[in-house]
Order: structure tokens, then C-alpha cells, then sequence
């Protein structure tokens, strides 16, 4: 009965969020069709295939076909996942007119946090950046803050999966590195495209993140 009378709370359908800058403010580190292509068809499809298992889900759970259910668990963490991941990186990026790519200044809790983990902010985009590129296959490089020890380190997860799956790491900022998001600029570059990108990532964001996650 618990879990039926909660599947409201989870069956929300996904809706694609809009971003907080045109398809053409990245450029040149993301070209306009890149993110119009990245944003409006990969990102939507993912939103698709999620909302189109939730009536699956919802009969399942109605008729308390266990089974049924668990067998959804890895297209729901999939498609799931990469709507949590994509709206993360939307917003972890910012054109320069608006600040993308400006570090936080030297009063700033998340730069002395960083400067007191990695020495300096140039050191973690170093092992940030360097991890991220030699990412195996498909997946993404995150800072977190881990609430448990209260520390910021890097992670690299694979494929789609969210950092939520793990307890009390709050996700910072975030590279995506499936092959999508920089192949129409950066063709098979990887390393070409995570370097670049840190000249639009939004500081401000990762820094509000990081001073959410602390309380």
C-alpha cells in the first residue's frame, strides 16, 4: 500500500527544461547546432523514453507485479538519469558575456575549498580535466561535495548514472562525455572539447550548488 500510494510522487512526467541562454551564446566553445541538436533532440528523447515507461510502471505497481517492476529499474535509472545529468550540465554552463568561465574570487568558500583540497583552482581543472578525457566509453566527470566528510572530490560515472545514487554526494558541476555532446564541433577530440569548455562554465552556479549542499 506504501508504495502504491507513493508512485504519485514519482510518476511526474519529465518536461525539458529551458535554458538560461540562446543556442548560439556558447560559441565558439559549442557551436549553436551542437547544443540545439544536444539539447532539443538527445536530451528530449531520454525525457520521451522516460515518460513513455511510466505507464508501464504505474500498472505494474497497481498490480504489485514485482517482477515487472524490478525489470524497469534499468531503463528508469537510464533515461532518468541523463534528464538529472543533462539539466545539471545546462546549467553549469554560461555564455562569457554573462561570466562563463570567470572563477570565483579569492574570497569565495568554493575556490578556498577547492585551493585547500587540490592546492589551486589550476590543479583541479588539471585533474578534473585529465580524469574527464580519459573517461572510458560514454559518461560524465563531476566535482561533488560529499556531505559525509565534508570534502569536494572528483567522480567519474559511467554511462547515465546520476550521483544521486550515491548517499549524501551532491553534484557540483559537471562535463558531459558522451560523444554527442561535442562530436558536430570537436569531431572525435574529446580532449579538445573538455578543455575548452572551461571557458563557459558558469562559476555561479557551481558555487550556489556547493553553498546549498553545506547546509
Amino acid at each position: 500500500k506504501l508504495f502504491k500510494s507513493s508512485f504519485r510522487n514519482f510518476s511526474t512526467k519529465l518536461t525539458l527544461p529551458k535554458l538560461n541562454y540562446e543556442y548560439a551564446d556558447l560559441e565558439p566553445v559549442l557551436s549553436k547546432e551542437l547544443v540545439e541538436i544536444h539539447h532539443a533532440k538527445h536530451h528530449q528523447t531520454y525525457i520521451t523514453n522516460y515518460n513513455n515507461l511510466l505507464p508501464t510502471l504505474e500498472e505494474a505497481v497497481q498490480k504489485g507485479d514485482t517482477e515487472k517492476i524490478i525489470s524497469l529499474g534499468g531503463a528508469l535509472k537510464f533515461n532518468g538519469g541523463s534528464h538529472i545529468n543533462h539539466s545539471i550540465y545546462w546549467t553549469n554552463l554560461a555564455p562569457v558575456k554573462n561570466g562563463g568561465g570567470q572563477v570565483p574570487g579569492k574570497d569565495s568558500g568554493l575556490r578556498q575549498h577547492i585551493e585547500k583540497t587540490w592546492g589551486t583552482v589550476e590543479k583541479f581543472q588539471e585533474v578534473f580535466t585529465n580524469n574527464t578525457i580519459g573517461i572510458q566509453g560514454s559518461g560524465w566527470g563531476w566535482l561533488i561535495y560529499d556531505k559525509n566528510t565534508k570534502s569536494l572530490a572528483y567522480k567519474e560515472l559511467p554511462n547515465q548514472d546520476p550521483v544521486c545514487l550515491f548517499n549524501r554526494q551532491v553534484p557540483l558541476l559537471t562535463f558531459d562525455v558522451w560523444e554527442h555532446a561535442y562530436y558536430i564541433s570537436y569531431k572525435n577530440v574529446r580532449a579538445n572539447y573538455v578543455k575548452e569548455l572551461w571557458k563557459v562554465v558558469n562559476w555561479k552556479d557551481v558555487e550556489a550548488r556547493y553553498e546549498a549542499a553545506r547546509i
